[in-house]
């Protein structure tokens, strides 16, 4: 197990792995770049803006100058997508210890490039061993230690048990897997499909048309997942469905609130005006369209967020644009 660790990020799900680890009798360092998120956690032991009404443990050390977290043999970043790439190149100037392990649990496509969180660390810390967390793991609960599981992946098997011990408690079960890529492709998408089903709740549509829009949703998933290079199995997991199903349904998903407020009228820059938190299934939409867009991967579900979010077509045209494509055979193999 590993003991002397760092969390890169004070958001909800930041400030809730740095709990749970604590918990794990770790001492557990918290980087938050607000100054005055630091100053809350230090003086008050809590973080109200992200993580309202729970207690941060004395094993948590917050701090708002990055090089303090880099003294750790696990760090873990929980940044949001569009800020990884930066912060990886901060603390990459700061060289870390050669064997310090770096786990992503950020969940995003980068725009342009394609790259996926795990993979801009990679990058940025050439030489070191990155790993990856995903999982149907909100914040607010597993602060609350109410029961949650998660899926650790990493191409390096010397990893996975150590990970594992690390990240399991009674109420935290840890599962393992070698697709590094499925698990990330699984948990950044499924983002976008929650924005899709909140436009379903907005629009009031009920329980039928929404659980089909999430199963087709899940198609689509492992359509780009599997030509992206995860496996197939992967995405019937706990990134994949597991996710899936709790983003698009949970009252905390921020994704899922940001569906329905665009499917009651609100515009996607009044929305995000109004947000504190990042809603990563804005900034996912444009990555993985790109990406469809690339490789030609059919993907009506993502084109048609995309277009909302990024090309001001009215929810509800996207919705009937969905509806009205043309009848097919449910499985590819039926089509044959």
């Amino acid at each position: 197990m590993y003991k002397n660790i760092s969390v890169i990020g004070a958001g909800g799900w930041g400030t809730a792995l740095a709990l749970l680890l604590a918990e794990n009798r770790a001492r557990v360092r918290l980087w938050a770049h607000n100054p005055a998120i630091v100053e809350e956690l230090v003086s008050k032991r809590t973080n109200e803006t992200y993580l309202p009404g729970v207690r941060i443990s004395p094993n948590v050390y917050a701090t708002g100058n990055l090089a303090d977290a880099m003294d750790a043999e696990l760090i873990l970043i929980v940044t949001p997508s569009k800020a990884i790439r930066d912060v990886a190149t901060q603390i990459a100037a700061l060289g870390p210890k050669p064997e310090t392990v770096f786990v992503s649990c950020t969940k995003g496509i980068e725009h342009d490039t394609g790259k996926l969180a795990g993979q801009i660390l990679e990058e940025c810390l050439p030489g070191h061993r990155v790993s990856v967390l995903s999982g149907p793991n909100h914040a607010e609960e597993v602060a609350e230690r109410i029961p949650a599981a998660s899926v650790i992946g990493s191409v390096h098997p010397e990893l996975l048990e150590p990970l594992q011990k690390t990240f399991s408690l009674p109420t935290f079960r840890a599962y393992t897997s070698d697709d590094v890529i499925g698990i990330q492709l699984g948990g950044a998408l499924k983002n976008i499909y929650a924005i899709g089903a909140g436009v379903s709740d907005g629009f009031n549509m009920g329980d039928n048309a929404k659980a089909g829009l999430v199963t087709r949703s899940l198609a689509e998933m492992m359509r780009i997942g599997v030509a992206l290079g995860g496996r197939k199995e992967t995405f019937f997991g706990l990134s994949g469905v597991g996710d899936l199903m709790v983003t698009c349904f949970s009252r905390h998903s921020r994704n899922r609130k940001v569906g329905e407020r665009l499917g009651r009228g609100e515009s996607p820059a009044q929305i995000q005006a109004s947000m504190q938190m990042v809603a990563e299934g804005i900034p996912t939409a444009l990555g993985a369209w790109q990406c469809a867009k690339k490789f030609g991967i059919e993907a009506p579900i993502t084109s048609e967020v995309y277009a909302t979010l990024y090309e001001n077509k009215p929810p509800h045209e996207a919705m009937w644009e969905l509806l009205g494509r043309p009848p097919k055979a449910e499985t590819e193999k039926s089509r044959a």
